[in-house]
């Protein structure tokens, strides 16, 4: 990565805007050579109707960290990044507070980049753990 920690959350941040990753209130807020990190409320928005976190919610935010990671092994200019599988394995349940996604390469390839992504609570409890596999593609030349 040739970005400061300041310039990736900066980025992700702003990017976010207007997205899934807003409605959630998604905020990334910490970055590294092999991982990001990002934040998201827990509270009735997110809740299933038991009043748990949703684990669709839960994989929103695994898929966003991951995905977003991506994009700093990439050339923007002239490739993109999609998520082509997630799977979630959820823990432990949580009713209150604020989640953490941490996404850690795995393998980080021409084409693949696969990513395991810890969601923890406040305490560094592990609610979910996830795996995401995202292929990068040549963006189409348009003339």
């Amino acid at each position: 990565m040739n970005y400061t920690k300041e310039q990736i959350l900066a980025y992700c941040n702003e990017f976010s805007k207007n997205t899934l990753m807003e409605t959630l209130k998604i905020e990334y807020i910490d970055a590294g050579e092999d991982f990001l990190t990002a934040k998201m409320p827990v509270n009735p928005s997110v809740h299933q109707p038991m009043g748990l976190l949703h684990g669709g919610a839960s994989v929103a935010l695994a898929e966003s960290v991951g995905s977003a990671a991506s994009h700093f092994f990439i050339n923007p200019k002239e490739q993109e990044v999609r998520g082509i599988e997630i799977s979630a394995n959820h823990l432990k349940s949580i009713r209150e507070g604020v989640v953490f996604g941490t996404a850690r390469i795995i393998h980080k390839g021409r084409s693949l980049h696969l990513w395991e992504i810890k969601i923890t609570d406040e305490a560094g409890n592990l609610i979910s753990l996830c795996k995401l596999t995202n292929i990068v593609l040549e963006k189409k030349k348009t003339e």
